[in-house]
């Protein structure tokens, strides 16, 4: 390894380092200080019932739509009251229970139960979590539950009366229960959620409907707010902590076609004021995305801690106030994967059941804003080749010899450019004893003897320097895309290639010190002995008795081990098979192509011949 190899050694790590730097920040990044445009606080009181009697709810479900229902058509006389949210009592009624009730699409297993008509499970089965599918209501040891209704804003205690329940048809099912404000019994409002879901499509629609039983504005004017609808408290899949990499949770929204981003401290909330096109709530590999009708929603994010759960992530949409005797309004929600394909199907009409177009759904997948196009040519190669092998792993290594294959006119360059020099070697060597007193002047004789020989001196740092945009668009890749999520390549040693490999789970909990380690890993072994003698291959003649590239052969790849030992296990086959291939590579290239270029003749061909020995009649 000489000098140049050693500097481009040496802008690598700077490269990688600022590589991860930017990965974390950007790519997948963990929540961040950022002010709070206003802070609500969790109620834990739950509303209880009033004492049975008897009477029952009404049974007529309401139709559907984009828009909220039109007003009846008498002018409903205006009130003035605007009584606190725990004033809103249900109807007594005999009879009633807490149940659960499951309805289960090709896509869903939804669990639902009557206490507010809330939603308790979110089953996604074609998406597996370990033996089970993945459960897109994370409650933790808390009861609270997804599509939860608040009379007034997001600190006011869920609904907990329990709701009647009828299903429409198999994949329609409607709660609704009459309740009433302290103090007027005799004019009671009805509450309906409608939930409707269709086969084959992630998204579905909640449609609230309030009705009241006299021809009056609806009693909800709770500090401006009518109702909360709220989802939380939190996202699947479980987690034991979100760094960033393995797992994150992060608040966006799309206003005016728009994308933002909220970053919230623990424990905190932000309100968005203005029409969203839609919020979400986003994972590393799921999503839920709400989009509101054109009611007018305040739209707050919120990370209020929730009893079993590591970190809570909120979602509520604040109803401002029903000037009518009667509404509708329409939620949909996408729950489901952020698979590209999917997400872009309700861009256009006839992609999805719904007949929607424009939503845009794709702005909740992480961009990358430097190499982002290298990853999608390198995606659409490994995407190409698994369709031929099925597997993952397999698809890694038929990536990594394509990219050696369109490297290899740079790397025979660069080892051509590296002989060349080898070559100059003593050249050099003069120059720099004649001009030793004048470093400029050096310089301008070994430029023009460069120019003449036609030999680029860093030529040979280029292919290694073209290695790590590709390693770095390759980590964004595996860290992020949906297609390796669980891919196997060895069963038994590497189950997902998206997250790191392990032969050895720390029993007890116990984590490495300083380090933190909870695993051994294979992988990062096998690349450090990948590293070392690949480095071996390709050194020059002299290198090997230098401390000083001693030092960085062996350190650089032991500093490496550190680096990548938790990166996902598909980065590390893709290193090992490179440095494997670059081997091969370098041994075809100096032993069968270029035999005569090779190191160990070109400093054959450098030696001085010995001086002949004069004969005696010489010497005289």
């Amino acid at each position: 390894m000489d000098k140049r190899t050693l500097l481009a050694v040496v802008i690598s790590v700077v490269v990688i380092t600022v590589g991860f730097t930017i990965q974390s920040l950007i790519f997948a990044p963990e929540k961040s200080a950022a002010t709070a445009a206003s802070q609500t606080s969790e109620a834990q009181s739950q509303n209880s019932p009033a004492t049975p009697s008897t009477g029952t709810g009404t049974t007529t479900g309401q139709p559907s739509g984009n828009q909220p229902t039109p007003p009846a058509q008498q002018t409903p006389t205006p009130t003035a009251s605007s009584a606190p949210a725990g004033n809103v009592i249900p109807v007594s009624e005999t009879g009633l229970s807490a149940q659960t009730y499951v309805l289960e699409t090709d896509l869903f297993r939804v669990t639902f139960t009557s206490v507010g008509g809330d939603v308790t499970s979110f089953e996604l089965l074609k998406h597996k979590e370990g033996d089970h599918p993945v459960d897109m209501v994370d409650r933790g040891n808390s009861q609270q539950s997804a599509f939860a209704m608040r009379f007034g804003g997001p600190d006011a205690a869920p609904v907990n009366a329990i709701f009647h329940y009828r299903q429409i048809d198999k994949n329609t099912v409607e709660f609704y229960r009459s309740f009433y404000i302290q103090g007027h019994p005799d004019k009671p409002f009805t509450i309906r959620k409608k939930y409707e879901f269709k086969n084959g499509d992630y998204l579905m629609n909640l449609s609230i409907s309030v009705e009241n039983s006299v021809n009056e504005y609806l009693p909800l004017n709770f500090n401006k707010t009518a109702y909360t609808l709220s989802y939380g408290p939190q996202i699947g899949p479980t987690f034991t902590t979100l760094d960033g990499r393995n797992d994150y949770r992060k608040f966006i929204y799309l206003i005016g076609g728009k994308k933002k981003e909220v970053n919230l401290k623990p424990d905190n909330t932000q309100s968005v004021t203005g029409q969203v096109d839609w919020a979400a709530i986003v994972g590393k590999y799921f999503s839920v995305i709400a989009v509101p009708d054109a009611a007018g929603y305040t739209t707050v994010f919120s990370t209020k801690p929730a009893e079993g759960i590591p970190a809570a992530d909120r979602l509520y949409l604040e109803r401002p106030v029903i000037n009518a005797s009667k509404i509708t309004d329409v939620f949909r929600f996408y729950v489901g994967p952020k698979i590209q394909k999917t997400l872009d199907s309700y861009d256009r009409a006839d992609g999805n059941a719904w007949g929607l177009s424009n939503l845009k759904f794709g702005e909740v997948q992480d961009s990358r804003v430097l190499l982002g196009w290298l990853e999608n040519i390198l995606k659409f190669f490994l995407q190409l080749f698994h369709r031929v092998i099925p597997n993952y792993g397999v698809a890694i290594i038929l990536v990594t010899i394509l990219v050696k294959i369109v490297l290899y006119p740079l790397t025979r360059k660069s080892f051509q450019s590296t002989a060349r020099m080898q070559q100059l070697a003593p050249k050099i060597e003069e120059l720099k004893a004649k001009y030793k007193d004048n470093p400029n002047k050096m310089n301008q004789e070994m430029a023009a003897m460069y120019k003449k020989e036609g030999v680029n001196p860093i030529g040979g740092c280029l292919p290694m320097l073209l290695q790590f945009p590709i390693f770095i668009a390759m980590y964004g890749l595996f860290n992020n895309s949906f297609d390796l999520r669980g891919a196997t390549f060895i069963p038994g040693w590497i189950p997902d290639l998206s997250a790191p490999e392990s032969i050895w789970h720390f029993a007890n909990g116990f984590h490495l010190p300083i380090l933190g380690w909870t695993d051994l890993r294979l992988l990062p072994i096998i690349y450090v002995a990948s590293q070392i003698i690949s480095s071996r291959l390709t050194q020059t003649p002299g290198t090997t008795s230098n401390k000083q590239m001693k030092l960085m052969t062996l350190g650089l790849p032991i500093v490496f081990f550190f680096i990548l030992y938790n990166v996902p296990s598909g980065l590390l086959v893709y290193w090992i098979v490179t440095n494997a291939l670059s081997a091969g590579q370098q041994y075809y290239i100096t032993r069968i192509r270029y035999p005569h270029l090779h190191p160990q003749a070109l400093a054959q061909s450098q030696r001085k011949p010995p001086a002949k020995k004069r004969s005696k009649a010489q010497t005289k």
